[in-house]
Parts: structure tokens; C-alpha cells; sequence
């Protein structure tokens, strides 16, 4: 994450987690602001109550659904990159490919930290250092691998290949038209070629 202050997590009981599982769901379907508490006890079957004292509010339901999706990605990605190896563009386009399984799988209505953003851009929201620190890292990462593969300029690289990526990660959401991280791979494969 970014260097702001990580924000407060909880301890999951069963109850949060079968609560926390049907917000998340729900967050990402209908949206955020659309799903109220009283659908997110109705179908993880627990009660209202239940849902405050283990949670204290909507707010920290919201930051415990991003946080599991940005650990679930980071660990998703985190494999992908191992088995790509050492050879730097392989590093960065193995990214991409983690990418368009990830989208495929888990995120056929785009980024979830998009999609929040959307609906959460008040700097004091406790989700908001979270959904940005998640593209803080994003960022860094391609930096990083940028600089791994040599380019003459990797923090303009790195915001290249952020932009192709998260670019391909809206047009993925929004169906403007097939396989754009296939499409937006492709692209970085010609950045990288010509450092």
C-alpha cells in the first residue's frame, strides 16, 4: 500500500466472514452505495445487530471487502509473477496475463477498486487511502519492473504500462470491446521491445 496510515481490520468471526462474504458479492454487483445492512444481514443470515458489533459500521464493512480483494490479487499476482521467472519481460507481461485470468474470473464488472473509487472519492472515507494505496502499488510494481527490464526511463515507463493496464481494466469492465487486457498485453510487449 501507499505510506498513508493502513486503515483499522477486524477479526473475522464466522458470522463476520459469512457477513463479509455477502457484502462483498453484493458490493460488486449492485455497487456500494445501492447495498444497505439490512440485505447484507438478509443474506448472510445473521442479524442487524450482529453486523455492528462485530463491524461498528458500513464504512469498515466497505474497507474489509477491498482489503480482501486487494490481498486476494496481490497473492494471485504474486504466484503469476513466480512462475514467470527472472527474464524481466516476462515479469511485466506476466502481469497482464495475471490480469486477464483475474478479470475472467473474479471480475467480470471491472476493477473493484474502480469501481469503488466511483462512488468513494472523499479523501476521509476509511476506504479511500486503501483503494488508492492499492494503485500506488500497482504503480510502483511496473516501475519496479520497468526498471528490472532496463528501460532508459522506467518511472515512464512504469506510468505507461499503468495506464495500458488500468486503461484495459475500465474498457475489460465496461465491455467496450473484446479482450482488452489481451489487447493492452500486447502493447506492452511493443513498449518493451523498444525500451
Amino acid at each position: 500500500m501507499s505510506s498513508t496510515t493502513a486503515p483499522h481490520r477486524i477479526a473475522m468471526t464466522p458470522g463476520a466472514r459469512r457477513a463479509l462474504d455477502a457484502a462483498s458479492r453484493l458490493f460488486y454487483e449492485r455497487g456500494i452505495h445501492a447495498v444497505g445492512v439490512d440485505l447484507i444481514a438478509a443474506e448472510a443470515g445473521v442479524t442487524k445487530k450482529t453486523l455492528y458489533d462485530r463491524f461498528g459500521s458500513k464504512d469498515q464493512i466497505v474497507v474489509e471487502y477491498l482489503a480482501a480483494r486487494d490481498e486476494q490479487w496481490r497473492a494471485f499476482l504474486a504466484g503469476r509473477l513466480t512462475e514467470a521467472g527472472a527474464e524481466p519481460d516476462a515479469r511485466v507481461l506476466a502481469v497482464f496475463d495475471a490480469s486477464r485470468v483475474w478479470a475472467g474470473e473474479h471480475s467480470t464488472r471491472g476493477c473493484s477498486m474502480v469501481n469503488a473509487h466511483a462512488e468513494i472519492s472523499d479523501p476521509a472515507h476509511p476506504a479511500f487511502a486503501l483503494i488508492t494505496g492499492q494503485k500506488a502499488w500497482m504503480l510502483g510494481l511496473f516501475t519496479d519492473l520497468a526498471r528490472e527490464a532496463g528501460a532508459k526511463d522506467p518511472d515512464t515507463l512504469g506510468r505507461t504500462l499503468m495506464l495500458l493496464h488500468e486503461g484495459a481494466l475500465v474498457a475489460h469492465g465496461l465491455n467496450v470491446f473484446p479482450d482488452a487486457l489481451g489487447a493492452a498485453r500486447d502493447q506492452a510487449r511493443s513498449l518493451l521491445a523498444t525500451g
